[in-house]
Parts: structure tokens; sequence; C-alpha cells
């Protein structure tokens, strides 16, 4: 290999490093500098109320609608009494319904994961009786071959008795090849 092939071949390999590391690296990047974005237009777009006094940190409460997401709401709605009695029980009807929904949801994947084991169960029933059918033939399926083979013993050892009374009385092998020939 000369030298320019081997510069080709670094350059190639220095371009799929950098590739494999933005395939890596990229995703999580994009994700995280969209979502910076984001908020920030949407905090822009709201920025039509007055800001809120109190500290609202990032720290999500439960997965509630956009603009409900941190953890001090509750403090941010104690400004002002009728807006916060108002704000509280949308929020408190949010959580419920949420809840509720998260209960039905439950019930629902617990329904459909007891009607897969009764499923399951039924098959693996199914297959137990194809399994004992089978091993049942298999069972008479090798009596059988046992009681031919001793079957099949007896008659070789009938045979060779005959055969040898045959000889003793001058029985020659020519002719008995002689006469299956014909037969």
């Amino acid at each position: 290999m000369n030298t320019r092939q081997q510069r080709v071949l670094k350059l190639v390999m220095w371009i799929l490093a950098l590739c494999l590391i933005v395939h890596v690296a990229g995703r999580p990047l994009y994700w995280h500098l969209s979502e910076n974005f984001n908020a920030t237009v949407r905090h822009a777009a709201s920025s039509s109320c007055p800001p809120c006094p109190c500290d609202c940190s990032f720290q999500p409460l439960l997965s509630l609608p956009e603009g409900l997401s941190n953890s001090s709401i509750t403090d941010c709605m104690k400004e002002n009494p009728l807006i916060s009695e108002d704000m509280e029980k949308s929020f408190i009807d949010l959580v419920s319904e949420e809840v509720k929904l998260k209960e039905a949801e439950a019930r629902e994947n617990h329904r459909r994961a007891d009607v897969a084991l009764l499923e399951a169960k039924k098959l693996a029933s199914q297959y137990q009786k194809e399994a004992d059918k089978c091993n049942s033939g298999m069972d008479t399926c090798e009596e059988a071959r046992e009681k031919a083979e001793a079957t099949l013993d007896d008659q070789m050892k009938i045979t060779a008795l005959w055969e040898l009374r045959a000889r003793q009385r001058g029985w020659a092998e020519s002719r008995v090849r002689f006469r299956h020939a014909y037969v």
C-alpha cells in the first residue's frame, strides 16, 4: 500500500469516526437544544402576563398540560385569592382527571394481561394434550416394534431349525434359488 492510499484510508476512517460520534451524541444534543428553544419560545409567547414573584422551579409535579409543570404553582397562586381559588380548583380537577385516566388505563392493561394469560394457559393445555397423545403413540409404536422384533427373532429361529433339518435330509441351496426364480 503506498502513502497516498494510506492517507485516503485514514481520511475515510476519520470521516466514519466523526459520523459515528455525530450519530451517537447528536440526537440527545438535538433534543436538549430543541426543548430549550421551545421553552424559550413559549416563555416569550406568554410574556403578556406579569411575572410571578415566587420561586418557580422546573421540577415537574405530574405530567400536566403545558404551562403547569412547576412544583411551586400553588405558591404562585397565593397572590390573588380569587384567582388562586379558581386555579387551585382547576389544578385539582386536572390532577383528579389524570388519576382517573391512569386508573382506567391500568384496569384496561390488567384486563388485557388477564386475557393474554388465559389464552396462554389454553394454548399450553392444548400443547400438553398433543404431547401426551404423541407420547402415547410413541409408546404404542415402541411396543409394536418390540413385538415385531420378538416375532422376527422367533421366525428366524424356526427358519434356521427347518433349514438345518432340510440340510440333514440332503437339501441343496441351488435348488431353492432355481425354484424361487420362477415362483
